[in-house]
């Protein structure tokens, strides 16, 4: 199984994901989570992520600091390219990222995820990815208009890994898995592709761990598959935040009303066994053992030390009943 450390550092704030960090803080992060006690700092990154710019950034703050490029482990998550921009602002998750010089394009395929390859590479300039995968194939299936341009969807998919495939085998990369948000697709792509490793994003967390992600989780592990897991906090939701899964919180949504609901009972939970939030979602997002390292990012580099410790602590078997009777976890999860 591929080996990796508990935390894997987010890097969507180096891409000004909501707001724009400037430039000395990015380095400070950098230099932060180059100071975590691990032999590799691994980071995920991606094209999508500020058009490129996360990228960039990490590349210029690291040749900055003369880092050997056998210290850093890069992840970058393929399938849009950086473009012109050509407007007030990008088309691409309009609202989302902030202060953007560059527009980003989806490019699927075989040709296309190389074209992301190369670009990724020449932005990341004398540090190169050695963790590959392509970004959100659940979104990019479920733009199709109809059963015929779903699985012509799903065969540029599938090309796109033989790339992948090709680039692990011949050394170019270390090797290669998917980020995906809906468990049922990394079900379905399992069958095509052979994974290194699965980032699973908003799909296993506090307040969502349903029995068919657990299962899955079950089968990651029973074929040495590590996963990494992410968006532990529904986009800073469960903190207090003002966006559920990267979406503005709609507080007359019905679904959104629930998730209030829930985060309001879960922060009362934590207050009274004086637990962290930030401690117990770290904590159970990397409770089953199929998860390897839990993905963690920060606007606020004075944070990233508190990653590290959150992801080694235990927590106390009276908080994690407390949860259960008041239904914010399954009664039947068993790794607590």
């Amino acid at each position: 199984m591929l080996k990796l450390p508990p935390v894997v550092f987010g890097a969507t704030n180096l891409g000004n994901l909501f707001t724009a960090i400037d430039d000395a803080t990015k380095g400070e992060i950098i230099e932060q989570w180059l100071a975590a006690p691990v032999d590799r700092c691994v980071i995920d990154s991606a094209g999508k992520y500020g058009a490129g710019l996360s990228l960039e950034t990490i590349g210029r703050h690291l040749e900055r600091l003369d880092v050997n490029p056998d210290r850093v482990l890069i992840s970058n998550k393929l399938g849009w390219r950086r473009i012109p921009l050509e407007g007030p602002e990008p088309t691409f998750e309009p609202g989302v990222w902030k202060d953007l010089q560059h527009d980003a394009v989806q490019d699927m395929g075989r040709d296309g995820i190389l074209r992301c390859w190369e670009q990724g590479n020449q932005l990341l300039g004398k540090y190169s990815a050695g963790l590959l995968s392509v970004h959100d194939p659940d979104e990019y299936l479920a733009a199709a208009t109809d059963a015929e341009d779903r699985k012509r969807r799903l065969t540029d998919i599938v090309d796109a890994y033989h790339a992948l495939s090709e680039l692990r085998e011949s050394g170019e990369a270390e090797a290669i898995g998917v980020g995906c948000k809906t468990p049922a697709i990394v079900e379905e792509l399992l069958e095509h592709c052979r994974f290194d490793w699965v980032m699973l994003a908003n799909s296993f967390t506090l307040m969502k761990h349903t029995h068919d992600r657990i299962r899955l989780l079950d089968r990651l592990s029973e074929r040495s598959i590590a996963v990494i897991n992410s968006a532990v906090f529904h986009g800073g939701f469960l903190l207090g935040g003002d966006f559920l899964d990267y979406r503005a919180v709609n507080r007359t949504s019905a679904e959104h009303a629930e998730a209030i609901a829930w985060r309001e009972s879960f922060l009362d939970v934590c207050h009274r066994f004086e637990v962290s939030p930030f401690v117990a979602g770290v904590v159970f997002g990397k409770s089953h053992p199929a998860i390897t390292s839990v993905a963690l990012s920060t606007s606020r580099p004075e944070r990233v030390a508190s990653h590290f410790e959150a992801a080694t602590v235990e927590l106390p078997k009276e908080f994690w009943e407390a949860m259960r009777f008041a239904g914010l976890i399954a009664d039947d999860y068993q790794y607590l």
